[in-house]
């Protein structure tokens, strides 16, 4: 069962972590949840569940039509006499006069919503998940986002303590999720849920969450509770998700009509085999590009877009897409942060060692003017002074790169450059600034060749310069510069990337 044992306990596995596995899987089957003598079943179809059963009496359809006050009392008794006849008691009250098609079809629904929902109360149950087709031939089927159906469960726990032990730590740090799956999913969250997410900025604690909100402890933790166990907030381990709350609740406005049109044209851009056509970005794009078209297209491609769709081609074929283009972004995902984050540490491991060199008086300067005194001419050579300048301007140009600021950078990685042009590393990651900055990769290039001639044996710089021309659709000089960095570097994994996307 897509990474869980097809049976154990929802004191080690949580209701809701069990429900989106099935529906990541699209599993076939039924979910068996037993808790003393009772026993209470949700039957699933690719992925959504579509029916639920109970051995609780109250569970029964009858019982919750009276409850609901969809019938009398009477009309419940007068029905259940006539259930020897073998008919189903739904079909029975039709026939009576006590409900319309229409009420029995909201009757179904609501029973199965609630037999759902009452699972979520269980503390502690076992579970069982087997792959069978009971429940396929319902003619009344649930149709229901996996999202909202999680979302209302959970809503309806009460239980203090149980939600403090499967909420992370109050220290902890929650943000929106990186995964387009959990966030886009169908869930109509409330004005009061939404207030709440925007106080989750990936900085605050849950404990700060909660004491900058203006409800009760256990409300705002509880609605916490409630959006991370739908997925859609999640513990912060790495970097925050690339979206904002404004662009997660921004509707996508088209009908399903036109998503056709659009799956259509997708479907073909899947077929061409083309990463880049299929994100819609050029060769050699930055990562941040990359992730925001991913985002973009994976909302308006969601699965759950037709969860009440009577369509299962369309479904699966959304489906296809969505996984289509994760595949695709995880492959660019892989070469762009390889690139990016390849220059950057060079950089860093420059920057460190210029302040190494600089903070020796004498051994490191005199050092390192020895080494390269052959094959620098006498004007190129370096004072102490400039040494030491050009390490901090280097390290400031890091800094700055890192925080965004590309055009600030360029300032000092050139000056640092300038001041000690002996050093490969300080024009590889000025190669990388000219980059960033829209339109300059005559400069980016010139940097990269610089640096070559410094260190022609270090496969990297190839690369670097096979990514360059890579960006600007210069393939066949792309490809002679990656077959450079490999003939030097065998495991070099740029190049490596970078002939593949050529391929």
């Amino acid at each position: 069962m897509s990474g869980l044992p097809d049976r154990g306990d929802t004191s080690q596995t949580t209701l809701p972590k069990l429900l989106v596995r099935l529906h990541r899987a699209r599993a076939t089957g039924t979910l068996s949840v037993s808790s003393g003598a009772l026993v209470k079943k949700i039957f699933f179809k690719k992925g959504s569940a579509i029916f639920a059963s109970s051995n609780f009496e109250d569970d029964r359809l009858g019982e919750m039509l009276v409850k609901s006050g969809k019938i009398t009392v009477e009309q419940y008794d007068r029905s259940v006499e006539l259930l020897k006849t073998g008919k189903r008691l739904g079909a029975i009250l039709v026939e009576l006069g006590y409900i319309t098609p229409k009420e029995l079809f909201w009757g179904v629904k609501y029973q199965v919503k609630e037999i759902i929902y009452s699972i979520f109360q269980f503390d502690r149950a076992e579970y069982e998940f087997s792959e069978d087709g009971h429940g396929q031939d319902e003619v009344i089927t649930l149709k229901m986002s996996m999202g909202n159906l999680i979302y209302e469960g959970v809503k309806r726990i009460e239980n203090w303590t149980r939600i403090r032990k499967e909420l992370p730590a109050t220290e902890s740090v929650l943000k929106l999720n990186d995964d387009p799956l959990s966030l886009f999913q169908e869930v109509e969250l409330s004005p009061t849920d939404k207030k709440i997410l925007s106080l989750v900025d990936g900085k605050r604690d849950i404990k700060h969450v909660i004491e900058d909100s203006w409800l009760n402890g256990f409300e705002a933790m509880k609605i916490l509770y409630v959006l991370w166990s739908i997925g859609i907030l999640t513990e912060k381990k790495v970097e925050g998700a690339a979206i904002s709350v404004d662009e997660l609740f921004r509707p996508v406005s088209e009908g399903e009509e036109t998503l056709r049109r659009r799956v259509e044209e997708m479907e073909k851009k899947v077929a061409s085999g083309s990463s880049y056509g299929l994100l819609g970005v050029e060769p050699g794009a930055r990562l941040d590009q990359i992730k925001k078209n991913y985002y973009r297209l994976a909302k308006e491609f969601h699965p759950d877009r037709l969860f009440d769709s009577d369509d299962s081609v369309l479904k699966d074929r959304l489906s296809a897409i969505f996984d289509s283009i994760t595949d695709a972004y995880n492959s660019l995902k892989e070469a762009a942060y390889l690139s990016e984050e390849a220059f950057i540490e060079e950089g860093a491991g420059a920057s460190r060692q210029a302040e190494s060199l600089a903070g020796d008086p004498f051994g490191g300067q005199d050092a390192l003017r020895l080494d390269d005194l052959d094959e620098t001419p006498a004007n190129n050579i370096v004072s102490k002074k400039d040494e030491e300048k050009a390490a901090q301007e280097h390290k400031h140009g890091l800094e700055t790169l890192k925080s965004g600021n590309v055009k600030k950078a360029l300032g000092y990685l050139k000056l640092a450059a300038e001041l000690n042009p002996r050093k490969a590393e300080y024009w590889s990651v000025l190669a990388l600034a000219w980059s960033r900055n829209g339109g300059s990769v005559r400069e980016a290039e010139h940097a990269l060749r610089e640096a070559i001639k410094l260190d022609p044996g270090k496969g990297d710089y190839y690369a670097n310069l096979g990514l360059l021309f890579m960006k600007a659709g210069s393939t066949q000089e792309a490809k002679k510069q990656f077959e450079m960095a490999l003939a030097l570097e065998p495991g070099n994994q740029k190049a490596r990337q970078g002939l593949k996307q050529i391929r």
